[in-house]
């Protein structure tokens, strides 16, 4: 391999190292949480309000929650397998 090719190799590690980086700030951050949780309130609502719930749109708050409450608890139990698995 010239040198060349091997500045050409480091550079395009150094775009998918900048790229998985972005991503996966994007994949624990809050902003996708709370848009994944208001997708999630709309579609149960929607579909508890389709199908004739009382008060659907109050209703659908609770797998809302749930859904919020273990994303926000994912992080801690990672640590916790990690640490189990010896990583």
């Amino acid at each position: 391999m010239t040198i060349k090719e091997l500045e050409s190799r480091i550079k395009k590690i150094g775009e998918r190292n900048q790229k998985v980086e972005k991503d996966k700030a994007w994949e624990t951050s809050y902003a996708r949480r709370i848009l994944i949780a208001l997708f999630t309130y709309f579609a149960v609502g929607i579909y508890m309000w389709s199908i004739n719930i009382v008060q659907p749109w109050f209703n659908a708050i609770i797998p809302t929650t749930g859904f919020l409450l273990s994303t926000l608890t994912f992080p801690f139990f990672k640590r916790l397998w990690l640490k189990w698995k010896n990583f």
